[in-house]
């Protein structure tokens, strides 16, 4: 009997990688022509203050109008803003692996969203500025080198542990795509925690299908040992989500507690400390993929469409033993 499981589970197993790798060949003939990347950082730090017309000519849509210009000939002077741009060019003296990864993104969402515009992709520094380190609105790409520079870099010292663990190269390509799903997702329906945790399981489920070659726990922004101990304990947090029958709550320190960033997860509890930050995000992502394992024939728009409730009760979610 145990014989014939394992036999099925792993039919199951290879039928779910031939899928994949027929999706992924598909993915690789979309035409998106070359990425290239335009450095406003090097461009702008190099720059003299008699070239900032040229320059603000060149981008418009960087210079706030009601700025005067000693603004940003200022920025162009400071010392310390210079030697952020050294330190930048020294951890990216060129951007050849992000065309590679931007190339691939863009077949990719070309492939799930035909009519989505090839963007222009440009690279700054924005001063630290760590609600807006990577965004993608429609035809537009900005990425913030200078909070990518390697979470132990000296310049981070101010900022919690768990929000350096993010600014890693590696997870310019995560935020890009959580930055580019914001305008795809529904919003909720409602103020519930189960609400919360299902749309940000389909913006990670959007990492699945976007960005397939990244690691797991840098699609969540999660270290690995942090990643391991959400899927070795995966049965124990949905095992106390049921019992303090929290899905279907409004109390709003829940989204605190198990959603918004946070160094641990907040079951008040010996582990917490141990836990993962939004935990409830990661929870929602293991539904969001159970339910589209067991509703094949929901397309990518009714899965963004759908509500909450709907998501859960036909996932047939399971945790792992």
């Amino acid at each position: 009997m145990k014989k014939y499981i394992l036999f099925i589970a792993l039919a199951l197993l290879a039928l779910s990688c031939k899928k994949e790798n027929v999706v992924e060949d598909k993915v690789a003939g979309v035409k998106v022509g070359k990425i290239q990347i335009e450095r406003f950082d090097d461009i702008f730090y190099n720059s003299s203050p008699q070239d900032l017309p040229r320059v603000k000519q060149q981008f418009p849509y960087l210079f706030p109008a009601g700025n005067a210009d000693t603004v940003w000939t200022n920025k162009i002077k400071n010392p310390l803003l210079q030697e952020l741009h050294a330190e930048v060019d020294k951890k990216f003296p060129n951007t050849n692996f992000l065309e590679e990864d931007m190339a691939s993104l863009m077949q990719h969402i070309k492939y799930y969203y035909p009519q989505a515009p090839k963007p222009k992709v440009i690279t700054l520094i924005s001063e630290m500025d760590y609600a807006n380190r990577a965004i993608y609105a429609d035809t537009l790409v900005l990425i913030s080198l200078d909070l990518y520079l390697g979470k132990n870099h000296r310049f981070y010292v101010d900022f919690p542990a768990y929000q350096k663990e993010e600014f890693e190269p590696s997870q310019i390509m995560p935020d890009l795509v959580t930055a580019f799903s914001q305008g795809s997702i529904a919003p909720p329906r409602d103020h519930t925690l189960l609400s919360a945790m299902i749309y940000f399981g389909k913006e990670l489920y959007i990492k699945d299908l976007l960005i397939p070659e990244v690691a797991d726990n840098n699609k969540i922004g999660y270290t690995k040992a942090k990643y391991d101990w959400a899927v070795a304990n995966e049965s124990e947090v949905w095992k106390y989500f049921v019992e303090n029958k929290v899905f279907y709550s409004t109390d709003t320190k829940l989204i605190g507690r198990f959603i918004s960033p946070a160094p641990f997860s907040k079951f008040y509890l010996g582990f917490d400390e141990e836990s993962p930050g939004r935990i409830g995000q990661w929870l929602g992502w293991q539904i969001v993929k159970a339910y589209m394992e067991n509703n094949k024939a929901v397309t990518l728009p009714q899965l963004l469409a759908a509500d909450a409730k709907t998501i859960f009760d036909n996932s047939k979610y399971k945790p792992k033993k």
